[in-house]
C-alpha cells in the first residue's frame, strides 16, 4: 500500500528533470549570445572612455572609429547567434534587426567619441553599391576637402534597402587629405546584404 504513491512521484521527477535538460542547450545558446552583446557595448565603452583620458584628439579618435569597426562585425555574429537559439523565420528577422541596431550604434558612437571633430558630411559622396569578390555590398566614396588644412576623416556609412530602412552600417576612415584635394575609399557591409541596396553617409567629422 506504501510503494504504490511513491513509484508516481518517482515517475514525476523523472520527468521534470527530462525537460530541463532538453532546454538546457537553447537556455546556453542564448547567454551566450546575450553576452556577446554585451560584449560589443563594453568595445564601445573602452573606446569613449579613451577619449576622455589623457590620449590626444587624434589617437584616441583613431581607436573609437577602430573599435566601432570591429565592434559592428563582432555585433553582427552576436545577432546571428541569437536567431540560432530563437530558431524559425521570426527568430531570422529579429536577428537581422538587431545586427542592423547593433552595427549603427557601434558607428554612431565612434563618431560622437571624437572630440572636436568638425561637421563633414559635405565633403563626402558616396557611389553605387556594388558586390565585392567577398559577397559584401561596398560602395566608392570620395572625400573632398574643402578646408585650409590638410584633415582626418571618419565616415559612418550606412546600407539601405530600397525603401531606406537601414540593413548595415559601417565606419571608414580616411587618413591626411590635404586643403583642396580628393582622396578615395571603401565602405564595406560586415554582412551579405540581399536585394537592393543603397549607401549614404550618415554622419562624418573630420579632424
Amino acid at each position: 500500500m506504501d510503494r504504490q504513491p511513491l513509484a508516481r512521484a518517482t515517475r514525476r521527477v523523472t520527468r521534470r528533470a527530462t525537460v530541463q535538460h532538453l532546454d538546457a542547450p537553447l537556455v546556453r545558446r542564448q547567454r551566450r549570445a546575450v553576452a556577446g552583446l554585451l560584449a560589443v557595448v563594453m568595445v564601445g565603452g573602452a573606446a569613449l572612455a579613451g577619449c576622455s583620458s589623457g590620449k590626444s584628439a587624434s589617437s584616441a579618435a583613431s581607436s573609437a572609429a577602430g573599435a566601432a569597426e570591429k565592434g559592428a562585425s563582432a555585433a553582427a555574429s552576436a545577432a546571428s547567434a541569437l536567431a540560432s537559439a530563437a530558431g524559425g523565420i521570426g527568430g531570422v528577422i529579429a536577428s537581422v534587426e538587431a545586427q542592423a541596431s547593433a552595427a549603427v550604434s557601434a558607428a554612431s558612437s565612434a563618431i560622437a567619441g571624437i572630440k572636436g571633430g568638425l561637421d563633414a558630411k559635405g565633403d563626402v559622396a558616396v557611389g553605387a553599391v556594388s558586390t565585392g569578390s567577398d559577397g559584401k555590398a561596398q560602395a566608392e566614396l570620395t572625400v573632398t576637402n574643402h578646408g585650409q588644412q590638410s584633415y582626418r576623416y571618419v565616415i559612418q556609412v550606412n546600407f539601405t534597402d530600397d525603401s531606406g530602412k537601414v540593413q548595415d552600417a559601417t565606419v571608414v576612415t580616411v587618413d591626411d587629405v590635404a586643403a583642396g584635394q580628393s582622396a578615395k575609399a571603401t565602405a564595406r557591409s560586415n554582412r551579405d546584404l540581399s536585394g537592393t541596396v543603397k549607401a549614404e553617409a550618415a554622419n562624418a567629422v573630420r579632424y
